[in-house]
């Protein structure tokens, strides 16, 4: 059976949204090379429509500034949980009906990791709510955003047991956690 990794940035007061404007200070090789690993690990990508749609725009015209991480994002089979999108260009399959049941197919297809890309949303919730992600990967950035949407609120308390931390020079940690 596939894993499931939900992969999110978060600022320490919990703010996952324009992750561009507190994430490239602290961005270096060594937080690429453990993002690409994790990247690398995964051989399909989840979305939601508006993660989906942000990253469509902007990663086929990055394979010269990224290589193969770029490629990598390209290349790799993708999953898009939509109500309103009705057709995908980025190498993506659309994911029509109940969209836990579909990613519990998923999960039961041959294969590697599932890697669930973007931060938040009503996606992150359904997953949660059906127990469906094995892994949750937070990159905790040294960073206080003020204001911001912040990951899963909203929902009900959730305990997770401490599974891995990574801790990299520049003070971001990875803090993977599973469910209880």
């Amino acid at each position: 059976m596939r894993k499931i990794v939900e992969q999110a940035v978060v600022t320490l007061d919990g703010v996952t949204s324009t992750p561009q404007n507190w994430v490239v200070p602290n961005w270096d090789d060594e937080y690429q090379n453990a993002s690409s690993d994790v990247l690398f690990a995964a051989d399909a990508l989840l979305y939601g429509r508006r993660s989906y749609e942000d990253h469509a725009e902007v990663w086929p015209t990055m394979e010269e500034g990224y290589g193969d991480y770029a490629v990598r994002m390209n290349s790799i089979p993708k999953y898009v949980a939509s109500r309103t999108l009705r057709e995908t260009k980025w190498n993506a399959t659309l994911i029509v009906g109940d969209v836990a049941e579909e990613v519990a197919k998923l999960k039961e297809q041959p294969g590697g990791n599932i890697l669930k890309v973007g931060t938040g949303g009503e996606l992150s919730r359904t997953l949660l709510e059906h127990r469906l992600v094995d892994e949750y990967l937070f990159w905790l950035f040294p960073t206080i955003a003020g204001s911001g949407y912040r990951l899963y609120d909203g929902i009900d308390t959730t305990h997770l047991n401490l599974v891995d931390v990574k801790r990299l020079s520049s003070g971001i940690l990875g803090l993977t956690y599973s469910l209880k």
